[in-house]
């Protein structure tokens, strides 16, 4: 019996993968270790060995097939002594999906003659019916005549449920001889677009993820956002003198604004540990590492390479491990376990000159924080005017995990190392 290759489950989220391209060919010797195929997970590009030997028999679903749910078959091989007859008991190429009828409208309603309605008991005063504000709005909207609606209420007056009454009882509307009755006319479908006003790029599987836990984030998290303001002088002053000593060849470094954020992130963490938090129906989870998420833009969307134990972490090495980390998403490189969790992630647009903005929360994270621009700004130091390098960062909390309080006293914290560096030293 022929050994089936499955789509595999390359991620907690991955539902639905695509086959990117087939490595082997039908008919290729398949070893113990071989490269099969690649497929496009929910988050990038990666490799799927083989665990058994033989030839690939047949390849179910070609290069380029997308949506293919996790655990489908998309390849057969052959064991030893199988030939090609043996395939024909294996299970066949699953179905395309079919392409959605297109959608027809609804058949109009059937109309009902309303049921004879018993006499009504008329609540008058006189020529004036008297009815509860509430009750003559709804029978003008829906063209009810009050003198034929008996009233329930003090001195018959005519309340919100004798209408609803004489709407279920099949009070027959008003009609008017001077105006006919009005017309339901559809409005007219939304002019297409002409087709070569715009072009259309695929969802991925990347992008279908990214914008099914976006919203899931904004309408499921409370978010709160704080903004606070942090002079940068002596952090810039400290970065190049650092990079000023870096040696030759081995053991090179070029340390960035943002190594120098990571490292802060995650020193006010092991300082704040109540901001290293996750939400969850039972509990409060408290994360005993501390691992940083950094946000990295890639042509397929965002994804959030971590530092682990970036606490434990001297800033040359924060620097070197982020860039491989960096050039490796943007190839869809990195291994699920090098992007999968971290307790906070960081978000810098700096680099882009963005003064400032607030990041949406990265679940089941309970913070986010958004880096802008360092630029120069006036400021009063010692009762006079001065200009000061100012970066201001906003921090997005789950209001269920990170209170007012502990997002307060992480921002003082994050503060305190960025405008004091020497401190990140010790």
């Amino acid at each position: 019996m022929p050994i089936s290759i499955l789509m595999p489950a390359l991620s907690p989220t991955m539902t639905e993968g695509t086959v990117s391209k087939w490595h082997k060919k039908e008919g290729d010797s398949v070893e113990s270790g071989d490269v099969l195929a690649e497929i496009e997970t929910d988050k990038a590009t990666m490799e799927i060995e083989a665990i058994d030997e033989g030839t690939l028999g047949k390849i179910l679903i070609g290069d380029g097939t997308a949506d293919v749910a996790v655990n489908t078959p998309i390849g057969l091989i052959l064991e030893e002594g199988e030939d090609a007859s043996a395939l024909d008991a294996a299970p066949a190429a699953p179905a395309p999906a079919s392409t959605p009828a297109a959608a027809t409208a609804p058949a109009p309603a059937a109309t009902l003659a309303p049921a004879q309605a018993a006499a009504p008991v008329v609540s008058t005063s006189g020529d004036r019916v008297i009815a509860s504000p509430l009750a003559k709005r709804m029978a003008e909207i829906e063209g009810l005549d009050l003198g034929q609606i008996s009233g329930s209420g003090p001195n018959g007056r005519i309340v919100k449920a004798d209408v609803e009454k004489a709407l279920s009882g099949g009070v027959t509307p008003k009609a008017t001889a001077s105006a006919p009755a009005p017309v339901s006319v559809a409005p007219a479908p939304a002019a297409p677009l002409p087709a070569d006003s715009f072009t259309e790029a695929p969802n991925n599987n990347v992008r279908r993820v990214i914008a099914q836990r976006l919203l899931e984030a904004k309408t499921t998290i409370p978010h709160f956002y704080m903004t606070v303001d942090c002079e940068l002088d002596k952090l810039l002053d400290l970065r190049k003198d650092l990079n000023g000593r870096s040696p030759e060849g081995d053991g090179s470094y070029k340390i960035s604004v943002n190594d120098f954020v990571i490292r802060a992130v995650a020193l006010a963490m092991k300082k704040v540990p109540a901001a290293n938090a996750a939400w969850s129906e039972e509990a409060i989870r408290l994360f005993n590492d501390v691992d940083v998420s950094i946000a990295v833009a890639t042509p397929d969307g965002l994804i959030t390479p971590i530092v682990r134990k970036a606490d434990t972490k001297g800033l040359s090495e924060i620097s070197n491990e982020m860039k491989d980390l960096a050039v490796r998403a943007r190839d869809g490189k990195l291994a699920p376990e090098e992007f999968q969790g971290g307790g906070f992630t960081i978000s810098n647009l700096g680099m882009f000159g963005v003064k400032e903005f607030a990041a949406i929360i990265n679940p089941p994270q309970s913070a986010i924080l958004a880096i802008g621009a360092g630029e120069q700004r006036p400021i009063v130091r010692a009762n006079a005017l001065a200009l000061a390098t100012v970066m201001s960062v906003t921090l997005s909390c789950d209001h269920r995990t990170v209170d007012g309080a502990v997002g307060a006293q992480f921002l003082q914290a994050f503060k305190g190392f960025v405008e004091d560096p020497l401190t990140m030293m010790l």
